[in-house]
Order: C-alpha cells, then sequence, then structure tokens
C-alpha cells in the first residue's frame, strides 16, 4: 500500500491558483468605477467643483497602491487597511460627511479586509471603519464639511460608492467560501489518510474511556481480540478472566501517572500473550496500541533456557575438572618422583640415552603439572570453590621466591631478571600462594615474550594500605586487539610459538586472585615499547613498630649496632640467582 504525504492544511500555498483572483478583479473594478463615476460627473450639469475630484481621487487612491503592494505579508496588509480607511473617511467628508452621497464608503476598510480572509484582518477594518466614520460625523456636525453635491451628481456619487462598496463585499465572501472550501478539500483528504494509516497499522489502536470503555479502534486486531469484542464488552473484556483485575489496575494506573504497560492472555486465545501500551491524552481518555507478543515471549524463554543450559554445563564442567585435583595429580608426582630416582641413579648406573629420557621425563612432567594446576586453579575460581588461605607474612618473601624459581628460565631466555624491593617489610595479609602464583606467572609471561637481552623488572612496594606489585618487561608488546582479550580464561596473544607454551590461564588467574584479595590488573602496552602489569591488592598491614624503652644516653652509642641489616645477613638469595639477576633493594 502507497501513501503520499498530503499538503498541511494550515500552510499558505506557495503560489496561487490558476485563475482570476476575486481580491484583485475587486480593485480594478473599484478603480473603473471610479473612473466611470468621474467620466459621469463631467456630463452633469454641477460637476461639484473640486471637493468632488479630491474625494474620488482619496477613493481611488487604496485601490491603486493595493494592486502595486501585492505582498501579503501581515505588516503590509496592515498598512493598506489604514488607507483604505483614510481614503474613504476623506471622501465622505468631502461629499457631506456621513449624510452625504458618498457615506459608503466609510465601510471601505471592511469591504478590503474580507477580501484578505483572515478573521483578525476584518475586526481591524471594521475598526478602522468605525473610527473613520465617527470622524466623518464630528466633520459634519462641526460644520467643516462641504456642502453634500445634490441632484445627478449626489446620484452617480452614491451609486459609485453603494456599488463599489457591495461588490467589495461580495467578493469577501466569495472568497471566504473558495478558501474555506479549499480547506475542507484538505481537511477530507488529510482524514482519509490518516484513516487509512490507522486501518493498515499491524498492530491495534483503541481508544479508551473512563475505566475500560472502549470508544474507537484502528488497526489489525491480535490474535485472540475482536473488534467486536472490545466495543461491546469494554477492555476489560477482552481478557481472560485471570488477567483482568490487572488489567482494571493497569487502567486506573494509566489514569493516575499518565501511562502504563502490561501483558496478558486475551479471552478468546488464552495460549497467546497481548501487550497494551496505554497514554493518557485527555481528562478519563486513554489511547492504546494491542500487539501479540507470543513469538517475542516464546524466544525469550527459549534464550532464557539456552543461557540457563550453559550455566549449568559450564558450572558442571567446572566441578569436574575441580573433583579431578587428587587423580590427576597423583600420577603426575608419582611420574615426576620416579624419574628423580631414575636421574639420581639410586639403583644403579644408566646409559647415557636413559638418563637423558628420565631428564625428558621429569621435564615434560613438571611442564604438565603446572598447566594441570593453572587449569585446576580456574575451575575451582569458576565453581565458586577457590578458598584463601589468608596470613600475615612479609610479602618481599614470596616475591624473592618467585624469583628465584625463574631464574633458570631467565637465564636460558638471556634475559636480565631485576628485583626492586623495599629495605622495609612489607607485612600483608593474604594467600602466600595466591601472591607467589601471581609473580610467577606475570614474570613467566614477560620472559616467554622478551626477545633476548631484554629485560624483566619486578617492583613491589605500599601505600595506603595497597601493595603493588609491577612486573615490566622491554618485550615485543601486545596489540591492542589482544589487550581487550587478555585476562579472560583460555585467551592467548602472540604467535603460534608463544601460544603452545600455555593455556591462556596465566593472567586470567592473576586477575581472579586479584579480585578474590580485592584487588584489581592493569594491562599497559604498545607494540614494540613492552608490557607493564601492575596488580593491586589491599592487604598491605600498617607497619608494626617495635615498643622499646626509651634508652638512657649512655646507652645511646650503641644504637648505630642495634640495627645493622639482618635481613641483608640472612639474604644471599640474591647471590645465588644467576648472573643474570640483580640484586634485590639495590643501595
Amino acid at each position: 500500500m502507497e501513501f503520499e504525504t498530503l499538503p498541511d492544511p494550515f500552510r499558505r500555498p506557495a503560489a496561487r491558483a490558476a485563475g482570476l483572483d476575486p481580491a484583485h478583479a475587486w480593485r480594478l473594478g473599484w478603480l473603473a468605477a471610479v473612473c466611470l463615476a468621474a467620466a459621469a460627473a463631467l456630463f452633469t450639469a454641477d460637476s461639484g467643483g473640486w471637493p468632488v475630484w479630491a474625494a474620488l481621487g482619496a477613493g481611488a487612491l487604496p485601490a491603486l497602491v493595493s494592486l502595486i503592494f501585492t505582498r501579503e505579508d501581515e505588516r503590509t496588509q496592515s498598512r493598506l487597511l489604514v488607507l483604505w480607511a483614510v481614503g474613504g473617511s476623506l471622501a465622505a467628508v468631502l461629499t457631506g460627511g456621513v449624510g452625504g452621497a458618498m457615506a459608503a464608503w466609510c465601510l471601505a476598510p471592511v469591504a478590503a479586509a474580507s477580501t484578505q480572509d483572515q478573521p483578525k484582518r476584518l475586526a481591524e477594518g471594521a475598526a478602522l471603519a468605525l473610527i473613520g466614520a465617527c470622524v466623518a460625523a464630528l466633520t459634519q456636525l462641526s460644520g467643516l464639511a462641504p456642502a453634500a453635491p445634490t441632484g445627478p451628481l449626489a446620484f452617480v456619487l452614491g451609486f459609485l460608492a453603494l456599488v463599489t462598496t457591495g461588490l467589495g463585499l461580495a467578493a469577501g465572501l466569495l472568497i471566504g467560501r473558495r478558501r474555506q472550501g479549499a480547506r475542507d478539500d484538505r481537511y477530507a483528504s488529510e482524514i482519509i489518510g490518516l484513516e487509512t494509516l490507522l486501518d493498515g497499522l499491524p498492530h491495534l489502536a483503541i481508544a479508551v474511556r473512563g475505566q475500560g470503555q472502549v470508544t474507537a479502534v484502528r488497526g489489525a486486531a491480535p490474535p485472540g481480540v475482536t473488534r467486536a469484542d472490545l466495543v461491546n464488552r469494554g477492555l476489560t473484556g477482552a481478557a481472560a478472566p485471570g488477567d483482568r483485575q490487572r488489567l482494571t489496575a493497569a487502567i486506573a494506573q494509566a489514569h493516575r501517572e499518565g501511562s502504563a504497560s502490561l501483558t496478558f492472555n486475551p479471552a478468546l486465545g488464552v495460549e497467546r500473550v497481548v501487550a497494551l501500551d496505554m497514554h493518557r491524552v485527555a481528562p478519563n481518555q486513554l489511547v492504546g496500541v494491542l500487539r501479540d507478543i507470543t513469538v517475542e515471549r516464546h524466544r525469550e524463554h527459549a534464550l532464557d533456557q539456552a543461557r540457563i543450559d550453559a550455566e549449568a554445563l559450564a558450572a558442571g564442567r567446572a566441578r569436574f575438572l575441580a573433583n579431578m585435583s587428587h587423580e590427576l595429580r597423583t600420577p603426575l608426582n608419582a611420574i615426576m618422583g620416579f624419574s628423580d630416582i631414575m636421574r639420581a641413579r639410586m639403583f644403579g648406573p644408566l646409559s647415557d640415552r636413559y638418563a637423558e629420557y628420565a631428564e625428558l621425563i621429569h621435564e615434560s612432567g613438571g611442564h604438565l603439572l603446572d598447566l594441570i594446576n593453572d587449569v585446576l586453579d580456574m575451575s575451582k575460581i569458576e565453581a565458586e570453590r577457590f578458598e584463601l588461605q589468608r596470613g600475615v607474612f612479609d610479602a618481599r618473601e614470596a616475591v624473592q621466591a618467585a624469583m628465584r624459581l625463574l631464574r633458570v628460565q631467565s637465564d636460558t631466555a638471556g634475559v636480565q631478571l631485576r628485583g626492586v624491593l623495599p629495605p622495609g617489610e612489607l607485612e600483608v595479609d593474604a594467600d602466600r600462594r595466591a601472591l607467589k602464583q601471581i609473580v610467577l606467572n606475570l614474570v613467566s609471561n614477560a620472559l616467554k615474550f622478551t626477545p633476548r637481552g631484554g629485560q624483566v623488572t619486578v617492583t613491589a612496594h605500599g601505600y595506603d594500605g595497597v601493595l603493588e606489585i609491577v612486573v615490566a618487561d622491554t618485550g615485543v608488546g601486545i596489540s591492542p586487539e589482544d589487550l581487550e582479550r587478555l585476562g579472560r580464561p583460555y585467551e592467548q596473544a602472540g604467535g603460534a610459538e608463544q601460544r603452545a607454551r600455555g593455556t591462556g590461564l596465566g593472567l586470567s588467574l592473576v586477575r581472579a586472585f586479584a579480585q578474590l584479595h580485592g584487588g584489581e590488573m592493569v594491562i599497559e602496552s604498545r607494540l614494540g615499547a613492552g608490557t607493564t602489569v601492575s596488580v593491586r591488592l589491599p592487604v598491605l598491614l600498617a607497619p608494626m613498630v617495635a615498643a622499646t624503652p626509651t634508652p638512657t644516653p649512655p646507652a645511646a652509642p650503641e644504637a648505630p649496632s642495634a640495627p645493622e641489616p639482618a635481613p641483608t645477613v640472612e639474604e644471599p638469595p640474591p647471590a645465588s640467582l644467576g648472573d643474570n639477576v640483580i640484586a634485590f633493594a639495590p643501595r
């Protein structure tokens, strides 16, 4: 079905229709009548002198100016009406006032306003006509008006005034009727277009009065609802019995609050679902739209069920992997233990080939155990079965222990591993294993993506109750596309070689451990400029200050020997970290 845009009935047409304009014709007729009257006055015995000719000129001037200025803006129309009032009143004064032959020209502004077909212009013309008539009457009463013409001249002038004024009023009626007819045609076309549009709606539009009386329906009724049922039984009668109370409450809410929406089952099709949206448009008057949403509701239920099934499947998988911890770790530990025995040659010497195989078995078993531990930890976290074993300890110990485990990997990769730790304690209340795992995963990732000759720096410090661990490398960096995915389970970045050396759980475990501690992980990277990963954990405890008595003055010289850096004496680890590792807390 095609619809065409109808013209706005309240806008004035841009161009006049072809044909003779009655207003234009009346002005021409006015000028022609004045000219004929002037010619007739020449053949009368008494031409009346200059007042008669001045009166004829005053009456012709407004018509001539109106023909010249054809613009229809409001200011021009008002000025022309004033000119018609002045000309008509002056002509009446010059021919004897309100009792003279041309007194009818006092109504000239009314006739001119009627041809403009605007109610406020008609009122303006009537007011100007009244003013002009009052001026003519006062002039006549004061004796200032010239003597009124008599005889044939009076007849000619009076006939001229009556004919021109009467024709002007008739032209105004004709113009008004023509424009009213055009408006009626436009209104009718607009109504037909609106009816066609409403009847073609895919939904049912209704008008509701009071507590459910349907006064008008348009459009296509949804299945289970009929127009006759709505009109005869009302809106509430079209709903299933169990939904009528809800529908009544929704109608009251729409009257009270201005709008309301609900879904219900229709009385003639309880297996269907219909949605109703109502809005208040006037006191005690509502409009609404009824539409069938059965298909949409079934689709929503199917999506919800699919989501529930997917969540149940994921939870079952996570529970299965979490329950397999003992079954998977036990044989791997046995394999690694037996390979250790073979490597140590506890039961006798082995040939070089078998010794090499034992090394490979141990190495592969360790790698497999690391992967399985990551998978099991993530499964426990996803199954919400991972519990933190919190305790109070020095965070520097966990960071140093993790870096010692990675010294061989850093030496093999040819990457300088550097730790920057504060000289004072970083006492935290956290899970020691989780904190160690955070450092292990971050440093292992950094070593994997840092080329030979690069550097990985581990920094740990605290502020305002927050422990911050920062691992920065000078590696290849991460692309923006990969950066958006990292941190989600089993998501990996880099090339095939790097992807083959892990499960994609390192960063996701770091993020999970940080969130379990109430913290966060932030990744900053740029291709070719390295990567920086910051983990912030709100686990830092206030520094513990020993409560020692104030020393006496003689004991003061012993103060320098008391704080001898005991941690420094007990910390040979930096010396055992390999050539690639720079000492912790350098001074």
